[in-house]
């Protein structure tokens, strides 16, 4: 074989090689929340989309258990959380209102949730530090 023949199948092997690397780590980045409580928690998230903010949820996430609510690269710095313990008393909540829904919602927008025929509540802010990926953990 030709001293070109041997590069070019190094520079594939090479290609090959970085492409798995970036896959992996591009699969494995998003926003996870992690229940580290006896009960399970229903999630919903405030974040921006393109130009204006959402809303959405009910994510159900077992005890000890994790689920990704926002698959892919984090774009934004600043995510906002609603939990609620299922069959207890108690929510993670905070001072940032968006709209919500009793049942699974998407929901453009916070504003005038009432007269758009939808909940309020308030969320707690997440700052992700401008990483790609993040992990939250409600707990007790």
């Amino acid at each position: 074989m030709s001293t070109n023949t041997h590069r070019f199948r190094a520079f594939s092997a090479t290609l090959v090689v970085l492409a798995s690397l970036v896959g992996a780590s591009t699969a494995q980045a998003d926003f996870k929340v992690c229940n580290k409580t006896q009960h399970d928690a229903i999630i919903s998230i405030g974040l921006l989309k393109g130009k204006g903010w959402a809303s959405e949820g009910w994510w159900r996430i077992k005890p000890r258990q994790c689920k990704p609510i926002v698959k892919g690269p984090l774009k934004a710095r600043y995510y906002y959380l609603r939990a609620v313990h299922v069959g207890v008393e108690g929510d993670w909540d905070g001072n940032r209102h968006f709209c919500v829904a009793a049942k699974n919602f998407s929901i453009k927008g916070r504003q005038d949730c009432l007269k758009r025929g939808y909940g309020q509540a308030g969320f707690f802010e997440v700052d992700t530090r401008n990483r790609i990926t993040w992990v939250q953990n409600i707990s007790d």
